[in-house]
């Protein structure tokens, strides 16, 4: 164990002990009951922090600094994917060019979800192969980047894929530092950074994620639980493929066991209507019981789906067919008995006993009890969409369940036992939004498409998952969360300056002595892991963003729960026309920097007319302070004009 990791885990430990005794202490003896509706949100939230905390620090346990990696084996077969849908054509194109350099032997192709025949041409004139969605996609659902790449996995043949964005230009060593990773045969995929060259050294939006691209990685690395960020990966194909064919097999199986549940209901239903004398319909239901429960037991051993399937509806059909003669004979019998009664009375009978085999047909089509619950049996059974009817193909490597395909993807790969390496060596030089709006549409696209993930496949329940797999997908997506603590962070003191209202008990010695190790030694734990890296505007962003993650809980919850339509956006790739600083799009933050501000003022006239405790609004202040130090960056990235390089201005 290297010295730095030793020094991370004995601070990890200090923070732990320092932070669950300041919360426990808080929920026992701190609560200020009296003023509940924001005593109580603020212990909540400083819970939230404390968890979040934690899951930081299990995190960075086994932060994982891999060596220099194995040689690039010779002769694997490679496929670059290009992921385009309206980026300018210039840009797609230097991409293109630039993986088309790459060193180890590969073949690039444009996956152009746009099907724009002009970049044809240009990539078909310059030797890359060009791809767009089949006739099968035709009228079904897309699902953005993941259809595009699903369409193209069925294309191509390569054992291996670089998959990069539009914008992510590649260096041409790319394939040389990570192929060689895959000597590993479980290994299913390799990650790199995502670095953007049109980013200032302030960095005013916040695009360059050091700490995520780096040490948050390489923690998640060390419990086998890397994933997969949507560009700038190598994936293996076999991985992909026995993943894509294994859900499959999943949601059809599930498909058959609920038809199978459903079945057995139907049938017991239609047996506690049968009368005593109907023996032989009672024969028959029980025989379809059993089938059913043998349908199922073959399930459970592995049996194929399809011959389970297959026999079981060719037993249920044979059952039908006696039911139907049954009632056939049933209704013969009754109309010779009725035609006898016509002669005996001296009748000539021109209706039911002169009917002919047709009608008799369509008289054994009645819906009678035990036949309609074998019919829907049947139906059941049948209803199971072997085909995917819905979707343009049956097997979907790529996750569909959100508007970002790699996080769910990625965990499904690892519930299939193969692992994945974060290599932490920027391999690709990409473009960062060039203004706040674009920022803004990328950001939540990220936290919406996390949060449909959260609430779809939460990871605390994926039992093919190791518990610390769990939490480490659950660490990202509990961060998103954050936005309903900052509301909290920012009213607390908003309250206390304006209406002298104190969430606490008492600002006391036992408050200071809890809360202050626990805040320098939750920092420190940043300083070591950063090693460096710059950190504060992550922070920054990480509370200044709250509308954002707010309305990505929402509004995925809604898509996810209530079915509502979740709008989606390509992050613009080029510049927006600068028509002066956008401050419409951060009126919420607005608002925020003006309580904070308002809050200042009344706290000074308070302590001036004696009617607010010096400790208590000095505090409060300072921590107003940090607030609005915070929020600092959301006015300057509505200001910023976009990236200009040295000597351009």
């Amino acid at each position: 164990m290297s010295r730095r990791l030793l020094l991370i885990r004995v601070i990890v430990v200090l923070t732990a002990v320092l932070g669950v005794n300041y919360v426990v202490w808080r929920w026992l003896f701190s609560v200020h009951w009296a003023a509940w509706w924001i005593a109580v949100p603020l212990v909540l939230a400083e819970t939230y922090s404390l968890i979040d905390s934690l899951l930081f620090g299990l995190t960075m346990w086994r932060l994982k600094e891999r060596p220099e990696p194995p040689p690039a084996p010779a002769g694997l077969t490679v496929d670059i994917f290009i992921t385009t849908y309206n980026e300018p054509i210039d840009l797609v194109m230097r991409t293109a060019r630039a993986a088309q350099q790459v060193r180890y032997p590969h073949q690039t192709w444009i996956l152009d979800d746009g099907n724009r025949p002009e970049l044809q041409a240009v990539a078909e004139a310059e030797g890359l192969g060009w791809i767009t969605r089949s006739a099968d996609w035709a009228g079904m659902p897309r699902h953005a980047k993941a259809g595009n790449l699903n369409n193209a996995l069925l294309a191509t043949e390569g054992e291996f894929l670089l998959i990069l964005d539009a914008d992510q230009v590649p260096t041409p060593d790319i394939l040389d530092r990570t192929l060689g990773y895959f000597t590993d045969d479980r290994m299913a995929l390799v990650q790199t950074p995502q670095w953007f060259v049109n980013v200032p050294d302030s960095d005013p939006l916040g695009s360059q994620a050091p700490l995520f691209y780096g040490p948050i990685q390489q923690g998640k690395d060390g419990w086998n639980a890397a994933f997969f960020c949507g560009s700038n990966a190598v994936i293996r194909r076999e991985a992909l493929m026995q993943l894509g064919v294994s859900r499959y097999a999943d949601e059809v199986t599930v498909g058959v066991h609920r038809a199978l549940r459903t079945a057995r209901a139907v049938i017991d239903q239609a047996r506690k209507d049968l009368a005593p004398e109907e023996r032989g319909v009672r024969r028959a239901l029980d025989q379809v019981l059993y089938d059913i429960g043998r349908a199922r037991r073959e399930l459970a051993r592995g049996h194929a789906i399809f011959d389970v399937t297959f026999r079981f509806q060719r037993r249920i059909d044979s059952i039908h067919r006696e039911l139907v003669e049954a009632d056939l004979r049933t209704v013969h019998e009754d109309l010779a008995v009725i035609a006898q009664l016509d002669t005996i009375a001296g009748e000539q009978s021109t209706n039911l006993a002169t009917v002919d085999e047709t009608t008799l047909s369509r008289l054994s089509h009645r819906e009678w009890s035990p036949l309609g619950a074998v019919d829907t049996v049947r139906s059941l059974i049948a209803a199971v969409d072997v085909d995917r009817a819905g979707e343009a193909q049956p097997v979907m490597p790529m996750a569909t369940i959100s508007v970002t395909e790699d996080m769910a993807t990625c965990m499904r790969l690892h519930g299939l036992g193969w692992r994945t390496a974060y290599h932490d060596e920027v391999l690709a030089h990409g473009l960062a939004p060039e203004d706040l709006e674009s920022m803004l549409t990328q950001r939540l696209r990220w936290a919406q498409g996390t949060m449909q993930v959260m609430f779809r496949e939460n990871p605390l329940a994926q039992r093919r998952l190791a518990w610390t797999q769990r939490l480490m997908y659950f660490a990202t997506m509990w961060s998103y969360l954050s936005g309903f603590a900052a509301l909290v962070y920012v009213a607390a003191p908003v309250i206390y300056l304006v209406l002298g209202i104190l969430p606490v008990q008492a600002l006391s010695v036992s408050f200071f002595v809890r809360l202050v190790p626990f805040l320098i030694v939750n920092q420190l734990l940043f300083f070591v892991v950063a090693a460096g890296r710059p950190t504060w505007r992550g922070q920054q962003y990480s509370l200044a963003l709250f509308p954002v993650w707010i309305k990505s809980v929402t509004s995925a919850f809604g898509n996810v729960y209530l079915h509502r339509d979740l709008d989606f956006a390509v992050t613009p790739k080029e510049r927006r026309a600068s028509t002066g600083p956008r401050w419409d799009l951060i009126r919420p933050q607005l608002t925020v920097i003006g309580l904070l501000l308002l809050a200042i003022a009344i706290g000074f006239v308070r302590i001036a007319v004696g009617q607010a405790h010096p400790l208590g609004t000095l505090f409060n202040m300072a921590w107003v302070c940090f607030d609005l130090a915070v929020f600092s960056i959301i006015v300057r990235a509505a200001r910023y004009r976009g990236y200009e390089p040295e000597g351009v201005r």
